[in-house]
């Protein structure tokens, strides 16, 4: 972990989004020399399923040595902005760094996508941070450390982290093309940058997207708290950057990471839009085109772990299961026992076989034969599987997710 030096002493800190997570650990981070936190998030009366509010994130603030303003901030709101703005400036005397983390996030394609979720993620991830960073500009002018960090990724346009959740991407960058054009504009007065993680942090997000069990997969907040100071110490010259966390705390000296996992020691999942990724990503997938005078049939597998699973998911398999997904599946499967499998979840009492579907399958996903038998087993969440670049999905995103319920069922007999 990195140690605190007491640069932050007396310095004013708005975070939005602050009242748990990312933004509450910088917060937590900041308040330990002494700063001045702003918490500008929505959360002013306990969640059910989330823990935390702008009141309980100023409490730990407190007895970690900072001061807290706790404001309730929608920051698709401009007025609530600005007041959260005037509040800060009258409480604090001005604004030395502003933090962009409220973000909004679903991983659905072009057509599962409603007009109401695109509008939320365009509107606090893109439209949010350049409303409050226009809005803290001129108080941010004034201060010597005068930073602003957007939790957003590097520019990748690899089109890989465009086809799957199109809408997602275009807000997030979002974010990040406000760095590469205020950094520019902003130059010699105040530092603009991105920080990303290089692997999934474990949050109350994560925990939604990937389900119980996916922490030992994850780093903890920690590690963008720790990457953050480091950019807040550095002077206004250092701007126009997009940051990954652990290359910046490498540059500090860190050496040991496992301080920084949930379990240290297991495998890690890599973060979107970084193409870290396992060679199957980058690879087309197999077309199984043969020229026409060696066109043949493929011999169907007789025994091995894939079978045996779609044996065992046959067993599982009933009318109430049919009348629940309405789906069929078709699997692309790479390596030992691979080849084109399907589960039919439309006719009646279901079937599974070798092969291509008898009708269009609704959803097709593509994967390596030893990940298939984790997804089936539990060992491996299809939400990651298809984060990480292991999992392709073609089709229905809706379909693919109730097809996760079903796994889970399985997973006992597995």
């Amino acid at each position: 972990m990195l140690p605190n030096t007491g640069k932050l002493a007396g310095c004013t800190v708005f975070i939005t989004g602050a009242s748990r997570g990312i933004g509450k650990a910088i917060a937590l981070k900041a308040a330990k020399d002494g700063a001045n936190i702003v918490i500008a998030a929505k959360t002013a009366q306990a969640h059910p399923k989330l823990a935390g509010t702008i009141y309980s994130a100023a409490e730990e603030i407190k007895a970690a040595g900072g001061k807290a303003l706790p404001c309730v901030v929608d920051v698709r709101d401009e007025q609530q902005i600005s007041s959260a703005v005037e509040e800060a400036v009258e409480k604090f005397g001005g604004i030395d760094i502003l933090v962009n983390n409220a973000s909004a996030i679903s991983l659905t394609n072009t057509l599962e996508t409603p007009t109401k979720k695109v509008d939320l993620m365009m509107n606090v991830n893109t439209r949010g941070t350049y409303l409050t960073s226009k809005a803290c500009i001129p108080y941010l002018k004034k201060s010597k450390i005068a930073h602003i960090l957007n939790l957003s990724p590097p520019l990748n346009l690899n089109p890989l982290w465009f086809k799957q959740h199109c809408a997602y991407t275009i807000a997030k960058y979002g974010m990040s093309m406000c760095v590469l054009g205020m950094a520019e504009e902003f130059k010699g007065e105040i530092a603009v940058n991105a920080l990303w993680p290089k692997t999934a942090i474990y949050t109350a997000a994560m925990d939604m997207l990937g389900g119980s069990g996916i922490e030992s997969q994850c780093r903890k907040v920690d590690i963008i708290a720790d990457a953050a100071y480091c950019i807040f110490k550095k002077p206004k010259s250092f701007t126009g950057n997009f940051i990954i966390d652990e290359n910046i705390l490498k540059e500090e000296g860190i050496k040991n990471f496992d301080v920084y996992a949930i379990t240290p020691g297991h495998p890690l999942i890599p973060d979107f839009f970084l193409d870290e990724q396992p060679v199957i990503v980058t690879k087309k997938p197999a077309t199984h085109e043969l020229k026409e005078e060696e066109a043949q049939p493929p011999p169907k597998p007789r025994s091995g772990a894939v079978e045996g699973t779609f044996r065992i998911v046959k067993d599982s398999l009933s009318d109430d299961v049919v009348k629940a997904t309405q789906a069929i599946y078709q699997f692309e499967l790479s390596g030992e026992d691979g080849g084109t499998w399907f589960l039919d979840l439309k006719s009646k009492g279901g079937n599974v076989g070798y092969g291509e579907p008898s009708d269009r399958a609704d959803v097709v996903m593509s994967m390596s034969t030893d990940d298939f038998v984790k997804m089936f087993s539990g060992k491996l969440k299809p939400t990651i599987a298809f984060m990480s670049g292991r999992l392709k999905i073609k089709g229905n995103m809706a379909l693919a997710i109730k097809l996760e319920k079903l796994m889970n069922q399985m997973n006992a007999r597995l």
